[in-house]
């Protein structure tokens, strides 16, 4: 009893916060990013923009802590600015607002349903991510090139759709030939803790510690005489491994 009492309230506590925050730093991030325009070109204002929905996932993520706590380890260490093709495992719908930890101007792969959600999809649109379910593959292959080239990271969750365990699914292969067309560095990122934070079909929050884990960037010169399959492999496996390490507390 006193465990579902403790769940109520930091679900009461998280909903009410995350829409009253929401309906205050959407409006000024919006006027901000607005004042900006004047003064800037389209191309440094959407740098504002993308970093303006970070600095709203860090306050997002930041709210229901202590309950739920947010942990981000870089074991790459590169000191770089250079623009990185981020794939990810992907447990839970909280994925993509932990985005915000990376320290990049980006923009996420997502399917239809990111672009629904009130508010918060037409954002999305606004900002550049790319809806890979209704673009062909060149025009998909042309946009995020041009992403890469103008400095902006993009991210991927590979196995197209949340996984309903702690078994990783198979990867798509997107990323995997985008890196290989742009010559771009890629980074494996392993997320581990927000299986149930929510679980998959609620929205009911759970304590928790979740930690993203940024792993060393595979470069061009790295990957360049793998084809696309055998990269996707080789980087399923590396996340799969550093997840089991991190799931026995390493």
């Amino acid at each position: 009893m006193l465990y579902r009492a403790k769940l109520v309230l930091l679900n009461v506590y998280f909903y009410t916060f995350f829409f009253l925050f929401s309906a205050i730093v959407i409006p000024a991030l919006t006027l901000m990013v607005a004042i900006t325009r004047i003064f800037l070109s389209h191309r440094r204002t959407m740098k504002r923009f993308r970093r303006a929905i970070s600095w709203y996932g860090i306050i997002i993520t930041s709210i229901p802590y202590p309950f739920i706590k947010l942990r981000y380890e870089d074991l790459g260490k590169s000191g770089t600015k250079e623009p990185y093709i981020f794939v990810c495992n992907h447990r839970a719908a909280s994925d993509a607002f932990l985005m915000c930890v990376l320290p990049h101007e980006c923009v996420q792969i997502v399917n239809v349903w990111p672009f629904r959600i009130p508010v918060l999809g037409l954002y999305a649109r606004l900002s550049g991510y790319l809806n890979i379910r209704m673009m062909s593959h060149e025009q998909f292959m042309a946009q995020a090139k041009k992403m890469l080239t103008d400095g902006v990271s993009i991210i991927f969750f590979p196995e197209g759709t949340r996984s309903t365990n702690r078994t990783m699914g198979s990867f798509h292969g997107a990323a995997f030939r985008l890196a290989l067309e742009s010559k771009a560095a890629l980074v494996p990122l392993c997320i581990t803790g927000n299986e149930n934070i929510p679980p998959k079909g609620s929205l009911l929050l759970r304590p928790g510690t979740i930690r993203v884990r940024r792993l060393p960037a595979i470069t061009w010169e790295e990957y360049k005489d793998l084809n696309a399959f055998a990269f996707k492999n080789r980087v399923w496996h590396i996340i799969n491994t550093e997840l089991s390490a991190m799931e026995t507390g390493t």
